[in-house]
C-alpha cells in the first residue's frame, strides 16, 4: 500500500488531486477547473488514483463524484506535508554531484 501511495504521489497533479479532495469531494470538471488541467488529463490521473486504491467515484445522479476512499488518507496527508514541510526547513540542500536530487 506504501508503494501505491508513493506511486499516486510522484506526480503533482495527482498530489494536487488528492489534496482537493481531502477538503471534500468533488466532481471531475471542477477539479479539473481547481487545478487548472483538461479534462482528458485529469481523467487519466483519475484512473491511477482509483486503481491504486486512494479514491472512489461515486455515482450521483448523471454525474460521478471523487472522494478519498479512506478519511484517513487526508490525516496521512496532512501528517505528511507537516513532515515533509518540517524536513525541508531543518536543512539546507547541497547538492554537490549536480545530480538534482533536492
Amino acid at each position: 500500500m506504501l508503494a501505491r501511495f508513493g506511486r499516486a504521489l510522484a506526480d503533482p497533479i495527482r498530489c494536487q488531486l488528492l489534496l482537493a479532495l481531502r477538503d471534500a469531494s468533488a466532481y471531475p470538471s471542477d477539479l479539473a477547473d481547481r487545478i487548472g488541467v483538461s479534462r482528458s488529463r485529469l481523467s487519466n490521473h483519475l484512473a491511477c488514483l482509483r486503481d491504486c486504491g486512494l479514491v472512489i467515484a461515486v455515482p450521483d445522479g448523471r454525474r460521478t463524484r471523487y472522494e478519498l476512499a479512506d478519511p484517513l488518507l487526508g490525516h496521512a496527508l496532512d501528517d505528511l506535508r507537516t513532515a515533509v514541510v518540517a524536513v525541508a526547513s531543518d536543512r539546507t540542500c547541497v547538492d554537490t554531484d549536480q545530480k538534482g536530487c533536492c
